[in-house]
């Protein structure tokens, strides 16, 4: 996600404005209320999705309109610069600067110039209308995730967003009806799937080193709090969401690996999600302790929970728990436990994973580390010099590289929009059941009952 602007600063209206982009011949809706508790339609959707995973054509070269330049932005232009086949034609951002800066990276990789976007919050629209590229990618504010990628899409272009996709149960309807009618790529570009840990556990699992998965438990725990008052970051928008919602609104980089792990919308479903949060606490002490007597941001109130728990029953009885800590001082996780009827693995906060499998652990545990040399998987072996350098320890640099050769290969995308829209709902399902004293939110089914025969994701050779 990147924190190139704030939408909640802006004049215009969610609920009236309504119609955008006459000069792109395009209408979405652009905003939505925040997360109500009202119960939204789970099933809009009656025939069933594919069983056979989606690919389109092969594209090569990829061209490429980039939307939302800040710093994450601009790390996956980067990152997108090395990949052969790759031209970067068009760069967005309501920061002029951001987008000179985007213009000037690839101007020294050797490309064209890329043609500049910046003339306010819907000047994507009209860089879609106006560019022949084949894939939109979006690191704007999260809330701008879907009329990028929509607008995309209805335009004949592929899309890519950061994340999470949404935060909202009618967009991830929305990105899945428009994908399925569009037959355009919609995929969330979760980069913790690619990190070396969450890999080797997926080649372990697939290997059924940890027999049938019963439980997972991960999250994104990562003190925010000076991140959230940074006006210069995310604090201008991401602060916000904290005044007028509940729930966990960011369940990706811990929840996305573990669906993978247990095959969610391939071969096996969420059925129901009950949630709960802690009181609203980091926030306030961190205004009282750290800014100044006449900041008017300390008469600012919030009602998210400091810790929210959420737990998933999935059709196969398994359980998952996805956790959100970020206004607590602490040290960064992501969890990662993983319990099968033969093993675990989990990281402790030490950031060491360890291990135990039945036949091989003499029932203690181990460094997961003694099962590199024989399960490392493929694609981070096959990768990992290549990746050298990139952000976030090589993942941003693997993921980008995934979404390019799929689209050159013309082969089904590693992640796709039903799991896009089913990891992204467990922020509207959250606050409901939070809302409602922990009353199970019953999980719709974007796929409509054809993720009992979609393939899961397969071990990937790089």
């Amino acid at each position: 996600m990147s924190e190139n602007h704030s939408l909640f600063n802006k004049s215009l209206n969610r609920r009236d404005f309504i119609k955008i982009g006459a000069t792109a011949g395009l209408s979405t809706a652009l905003f939505k209320p925040a997360l109500s508790g009202v119960r939204i339609n789970q099933q809009r959707l009656t025939t069933p999705a594919s069983s056979t995973l989606f690919s389109a054509k092969p594209i090569n070269p990829v061209r490429i309109g980039y939307v939302g330049c800040g710093s994450q932005g601009t790390s996956h232009i980067r990152n997108l610069l090395r990949i052969e086949g790759v031209i970067i034609k068009a760069v967005c951002d309501i920061v002029p600067e951001r987008t000179e800066r985007a213009q000037q990276l690839v101007e020294r990789a050797g490309q064209p110039k890329p043609e500049g976007y910046s003339r306010g919050d819907t000047d994507f629209l009209r860089l879609i209308d106006e560019q022949d590229i084949d894939l939109v990618y979006t690191a704007t504010p999260w809330e701008w995730h879907v009329p990028v990628c929509v607008a995309a899409m209805k335009n004949d272009k592929h899309a890519a967003t950061e994340v999470p996709t949404t935060v909202h149960l009618d967009e991830c309807w929305e990105l899945v009806e428009t994908a399925e009618k569009t037959k355009k790529h919609c995929i969330m570009m979760e980069n913790c799937c690619y990190d070396r840990t969450e890999l080797l556990e997926l080649n372990m699992v697939r290997k059924e080193l940890f027999g049938e998965l019963l439980y997972s438990e991960t999250g994104y725990l990562h003190d925010l709090r000076g991140v959230k008052f940074d006006e210069n970051y995310e604090g201008r928008w991401r602060r916000k969401f904290s005044s007028t919602n509940e729930g966990n609104p960011y369940p990706t980089h811990g929840l996305m690996p573990a669906m993978q792990c247990f095959n969610i919308t391939r071969g096996n479903n969420f059925e129901y999600l009950i949630s709960m949060s802690s009181p609203s606490r980091g926030l306030q002490l961190w205004q009282q302790e750290k800014l100044a007597p006449d900041d008017p941001r300390r008469n600012e109130k919030y009602i998210q929970g400091d810790i929210n728990c959420s737990l998933i029953k999935t059709y196969n009885g398994a359980m998952m728990q996805v956790i959100h800590n970020c206004n607590s001082p602490r040290p960064y996780s992501r969890i990662k436990l993983i319990q099968g009827t033969k093993g675990i693995v989990q990281e402790f906060n030490n950031g060491t994973p360890l291990v135990s499998i039945e036949g091989r652990s003499n029932d203690n545990w181990e460094p997961l580390e003694n099962y590199r040399a024989e399960f490392e998987h493929p694609l981070r072996k096959a990768m990992e010099q290549q990746a050298q350098g990139a952000g976030h320890g090589g993942m941003d640099y693997i993921e980008d590289y995934r979404l390019i050769k799929c689209l050159q290969n013309g082969v089904p995308l590693d992640m796709d929009v039903y799991e896009a829209a089913t990891i992204s709902a467990v922020a509207e399902l959250s606050a409901q059941s939070v809302k409602a004293k922990g009353k199970p939110q019953d999980y719709p089914d974007f796929t409509r009952g054809a993720w009992k025969n979609r393939p899961p994701l397969p071990i990937i050779e790089g």
